[in-house]
């Protein structure tokens, strides 16, 4: 039997031009392609606790502190171990 070929599926994004230089002038300091950091930026903010997706760890728990600012330091703390031994 053959096996089915996927036909992959073309699309184009459409967004201001000022960001769409920010992204070309980030991927090209990574050394990637622009649409690669986008895929890594979508996967880090749909799957903020999947520690396999995050590529820049310290960036991704910045982001994390930034939205909890009304929380202390060590609630914070706290609530990362706790979520560490639930997963475990």
């Amino acid at each position: 039997m053959a096996k089915a070929v996927l036909k992959k599926k073309k699309w184009t994004l459409s967004f201001d031009s000022s960001l769409k230089g920010a992204v070309i002038r980030e991927a090209k300091k990574k050394g990637v392609y622009p649409v690669t950091l986008l895929e890594e930026m979508v996967r880090e903010k749909l799957n903020p606790y999947g520690h396999t997706d995050v590529k820049d760890s310290v960036a991704h728990v910045r982001s994390l502190r930034k939205k909890s600012k009304e929380v202390s330091a060590k609630a914070f703390l706290n609530e990362i171990i706790k979520w560490q031994k639930l997963k475990s």
